[in-house]
């Protein structure tokens, strides 16, 4: 099935510094894409890959688990890696669990992680219930668009599968056991307001992983799809100042963020 309009995977081919950005889950490309064109713009060589099952309709991530969404992620970072001298790594929510597995498993190959609303667990009692209620019901409510900005559009879904997010589980559970091998440099967004995860997945995160080098930025006026609401300006720039710090080359220009960045 073709994918939904602005969910389509993003390349671009710049300089000697690759950039793999993660969408989140029951999300899309069009979460992150914003941010895939500005570190493009910035001369950087961007991959933004649509994670299987996403972007269509819910009924496909119903077919896929999270070792399909961690493999497409990896096949673009082992492109990157083979292609550039450098290589970092954003994610969105679940996104940021795949990058966080990503430099787990790849170490000093990954030259640093940015991370937007991270998600490792979940606090709600229905979670304790998945086991069961995946058998009985395909789908729940979505947990989509959860925005500030008007008319911001992830192109998510409006259902939420019940037996992906049992794999999402899984690869919670994996990521969480293995975070003390995390010792890149973090960049960590948190929203302060999120109606998706909680804050005690950034909490856990900061408390397990063993990097040195290590920043958590609140954004006051976002909700849990931070990188096309109204803080997204700051996600831009920050990033860009976090590759430019770590790069071993600057990159060819300094590009302008669509969005504006809101106090």
């Amino acid at each position: 099935m073709l994918p939904m309009p602005d969910a389509e995977p993003f390349r671009h081919d710049g300089g000697p510094v690759g950039v793999l950005l993660c969408h989140g889950f029951t999300g899309s490309p069009a979460s992150m894409r914003p941010w895939a064109q500005f570190l493009a713009d910035a001369g950087y060589t961007v991959r933004l890959p649509r994670l299987p099952g996403h972007g269509t309709r819910w009924q496909d991530l119903q077919l896929t688990r999270w070792p399909d969404w961690y493999a497409t992620v990896e096949a673009d970072f082992l492109e990157l890696h083979e292609k550039c001298e450098q290589v970092f790594i954003c994610g969105l929510s679940m996104g940021a669990t795949l990058a966080l597995r990503l430099a787990e498993v790849h170490g000093t190959d990954v030259a640093g992680l940015v991370v937007v609303n991270p998600s490792l667990m979940s606090l709600r009692k229905s979670m304790w219930t998945l086991p069961i209620m995946e058998k009985i019901r395909p789908s729940v409510s979505g947990i989509g668009n959860d925005v500030v900005k008007a008319n911001a559009n992830e192109r998510g879904y409006d259902r939420t599968p019940l037996r992906a997010l049992r794999s999402l589980t899984q690869l919670w559970a994996l990521t969480r056991a293995d975070l003390a091998r995390v010792e890149q440099p973090i960049l960590i967004f948190r929203s302060a307001v999120d109606h998706v995860v909680e804050p005690a997945n950034t909490i856990l995160l900061l408390k397990r992983i063993h990097s040195a080098d290590v920043e958590e930025r609140v954004l006051h006026n976002s909700f849990h799809v931070a990188t096309i609401d109204n803080d997204a300006g700051l996600i831009f720039s920050g990033s860009l100042e976090f590759i430019r710090r770590l790069s071993i080359e600057e990159p060819t220009s300094a590009p302008q963020s669509p969005f504006a960045v809101q106090d």
